[in-house]
């Protein structure tokens, strides 16, 4: 296992790190037992960091991870999120940062997140959604770095939106956030125009999500499957997209078929090419996800001719002539 700066002033965590939404529910049914088994695989490969968040499972995430720890001597890395108070998600532009992210409702927030994880300070707190509309009043961002001055935190961010992910640029140059989590893979490059560069020139540490585009990227799915009520991949693979990501995959598999690596390595390969990349979280759920995940840091790293290849199979679904 690699490991990489969490931001200028941050700690040394594994490149490859855990991403445990999928511990807390939203993705089908999951055995605590394997949660379990999963966490102890993964430290076991040399994963220092673990990324989960209050929504994922109302805590129960959270809670798994807190009392798993306990039993564990080395030094991990945990990242959590806060979400705003009830209301339209994302926030809309007409949203009060005030009314959405009080400091009453984020003291509250970050004192159930440490009783959550059994701990007395966060690695990184990130607040689990943003509108630029907050930009230049952020104060959610001034009281979070309030907090941190007092010890609850020790470094804190933004998990992007992911409509307009750019919105972190502002707010990584004026040093309101030390972190910043941001969706990034084959199909999503956006970030390299100028989160990355960005966050490389401020010393911003970046955690990178949805490397396998909630999985299609894997090529295990085949675009007839259907999830149940309450999975998170009912709606994200909502109409036809299941199917077009798939066929997208497939060209990609066939286009690397003569290269060494499979379709998870090259997709996690690719999302760790920046060098401005601090980790990568892709959600790991059973002992098997552990260890083919674990396992790609120590792989060699892509070419330069590989990701120029890469790049041309970046997917604009937000907009008309990429489709939905």
């Amino acid at each position: 296992m690699k490991y990489r700066k969490l931001g200028k002033n941050g700690p040394e965590v594994s490149e490859i790190g855990f991403g445990a939404w999928a511990i807390g529910g939203s993705w089908g049914a999951q055995k605590e037992s394997d949660s379990i088994e999963a966490l102890e695989t993964a430290l076991d490969r040399g994963v220092t960091f673990i990324d989960t968040a209050a929504g994922y499972g109302d805590g129960k995430s959270e809670r798994i991870i807190g009392e798993f720890l306990k039993s564990r001597s080395e030094s991990v890395r945990v990242c959590t999120k806060t979400p705003p108070a009830p209301g339209k998600w994302p926030p809309s532009p007409w949203c009060d940062i005030n009314e959405r992210y009080p400091e009453k409702y984020l003291r509250e927030n970050i004192e159930q997140r440490l009783k959550n994880l059994q701990t007395d300070s966060l690695d990184v707190l990130l607040l689990h959604t943003w509108t630029r509309a907050w930009n230049d009043q952020p104060a959610a961002l001034e009281i979070l770095q309030k907090i941190k001055a007092e010890g609850l935190i020790k470094q804190v961010g933004i998990s992007t939106p992911e409509h307009d992910q750019n919105c972190v640029i502002q707010l990584m140059r004026e040093g309101l956030v030390d972190v910043v989590q941001v969706i990034y893979n084959i199909f999503e490059q956006e970030p390299a125009a100028q989160i990355l560069p960005v966050a490389g020139e401020c010393g911003t540490g970046v955690i990178v999500r949805v490397a396998f585009d909630e999985g299609v990227l894997t090529g295990k799915y085949k675009g007839d499957e259907t999830f149940p009520l309450g999975d998170f991949r009912r709606n994200y693979y909502a109409g036809d997209r299941l199917g077009r990501g798939v066929e997208r995959t497939r060209k990609i598999a066939e286009e690397f078929q003569e290269s060494s690596y499979s379709m998870p390595e090259l997709a996690l390969k690719f999302t760790l090419s920046p060098k401005t990349v601090s980790t990568v979280i892709p959600g790991i759920r059973n002992r098997q996800q552990a260890l083919q995940n674990a396992k790609v840091s120590d792989l060699p790293e892509l070419d330069k001719e590989a990701l120029v290849r890469l790049r041309e199979h970046a997917w604009n679904r937000g907009f008309w002539y990429g489709g939905k």
